[in-house]
């Protein structure tokens, strides 16, 4: 522990503790629909692949803003585009708390509120510019641990919405987006460690730079399978609990919550053991852990067995997504803020197609199991291609 304290102090802890906010509040308003899922597809009668589409719409617009923001946080600092970021997201649960009348308009919601989700290529070049090389893997796994959001958006939201009504917890989240941002103000350095040269370099050349890298698409991959699991399963939990084992929806949100707690809080457990280890050699022994797990999961047992194979995919995945960046730093530090928004781009599209694919999926088969067993077989894909990575970096 003195350790991990010592390391934390080496850098500009505020500036971490800022992104660290940021990410939290982002990713809780960012999974908001999701948490609200089980009785927002009550009112509106909709089926499984209907209600993929609404977990899966505010995942596809994080998605598509974390290239253009991670290229707006290495030209303007990510101090400033974090604050725009924090007030769209208030904008969008201001419509949802006035609006939201239609499940089409809730689309448009999600949508707006993937600007949450972008939160990720703020926090995590805002961590790693705060902290010398040595210590990336832990200062980005803890910036990135505040995906804990999920946690307090699933427990807490439908327990609010028996209170205040779905609608109302729209307006209830935009208290904490507001005290954040003055937070964030306050306690994030201005430029976040970036030079005029890093200013001025044209975003559109960094970004060629960053395609012609091989490693690029294949860490792009990865992630896809570890935070796309992660953020794609815990957005869907409630749902699939509720459906598959008949819960309801306060007790479906309690098991998502403990789900993503434990992967949140193993995330930067895995940037710190792949600071010691090395990622690649973590990673070769995570994804058999991971398909192990997801294709127990398919057979679909009774919750007694399914609720801690739930947990441990979850923590799988979590550990796994501080690894990834452990490497991504290693490799890519000069790109940081670039790559951040592409890789991270690719987790996010990873997320988007988890609940989209159980969705159509349990309406076409009429089982939710077919979803785990393509999961796991992707885990194996990913373990062979770090396999394939290891060999290539021990010819170099």
């Amino acid at each position: 522990m003195q350790k991990i304290l010592r390391a934390i102090r080496s850098g500009h802890w505020p500036s971490l503790l800022g992104a660290w906010l940021h990410f939290e509040v982002s990713f809780m308003a960012w999974l908001l629909v999701a948490a609200l899922g089980v009785s927002i597809s009550e009112d509106f009668a909709l089926t499984a692949t209907q209600k993929g589409l609404l977990v899966a719409v505010p995942l596809l617009g994080g998605a598509l803003l974390r290239i253009p923001v991670g290229m707006l946080s290495d030209i303007f600092g990510p101090k400033s585009v974090g604050l725009v970021l924090l007030g769209s997201e208030l904008l969008a649960l201001l419509w949802g708390w006035t609006g939201a009348k239609s499940f089409i308009e809730l689309l448009g919601i999600g949508l707006l509120l993937g600007t949450a989700g972008a939160s990720f290529a703020v926090a995590l070049p805002l961590a790693s510019r705060a902290y010398p090389p040595a210590y990336q893997g832990l200062a980005m796994g803890i910036a990135a641990s505040a995906n804990s959001g999920t946690v307090l958006a699933t427990f807490f939201a439908p327990r609010l919405a028996q209170a205040v009504g779905w609608h109302g917890v729209f307006g209830l989240m935009a208290l904490p987006v507001l005290a954040t941002t003055a937070g964030f103000a306050l306690l994030v350095r201005g430029d976040g460690g970036i030079t005029r040269v890093e200013r001025g370099a044209g975003w559109w050349s960094r970004l060629k730079d960053i395609g012609r890298l091989p490693s690029v698409y294949w860490l792009c991959f990865i992630y896809a399978v570890t935070f796309g699991g992660f953020v794609g399963f815990c957005s869907f939990l409630p749902m699939f609990l509720h459906d598959q084992y008949g819960l309801d929806l306060v007790l479906a949100g309690s098991w998502a919550a403990l789900c993503g707690l434990a992967g949140s809080l193993a995330r930067p457990l895995g940037g710190f053991v792949a600071d010691q280890l090395g990622g690649l050699i973590v990673l070769r022994g995570l994804f058999p852990m991971l398909a192990i797990l997801t294709m127990a999961l398919a057979s679909l047992p009774s919750l007694v067995w399914s609720g801690p194979l739930m947990v441990a995919a979850l923590a799988c995945m979590g550990f796994g997504n501080g690894v990834v960046f452990q490497v991504v730093s290693e490799r890519l530090s000069k790109q940081i803020g670039m790559a951040s928004g592409v890789i991270g781009a690719a987790g996010g599209f990873g997320g988007m197609v988890v609940p989209l694919a159980f969705g159509l999926l349990k309406d076409h088969t009429g089982s939710y199991g077919t979803g785990f067993l393509i999961f796991g077989g992707a885990s194996l894909l990913a373990l062979a291609s770090v396999v394939v990575a290891i060999r290539r970096s021990r010819a170099e």
